[in-house]
């Protein structure tokens, strides 16, 4: 992406972000469902309280 920092007007810098973006390469796709690589939160028993 470009480097907006010494650009200090807020809708120039979106301007010049987004024709970045149009112009980078497209992401290839994942090879991985997303969030599948998340860790799991285990269950705690019915018998156990919250506290």
């Amino acid at each position: 992406m470009a480097n907006t920092k010494s650009i200090a007007d807020k809708t120039e810098r979106k301007k010049v972000k987004r024709t970045a973006r149009k112009k980078a390469a497209p992401k290839a796709k994942r090879s991985y469902a997303r969030g599948s690589k998340k860790a799991s939160v285990k269950k705690a028993g019915k018998a156990l309280g919250k506290r």
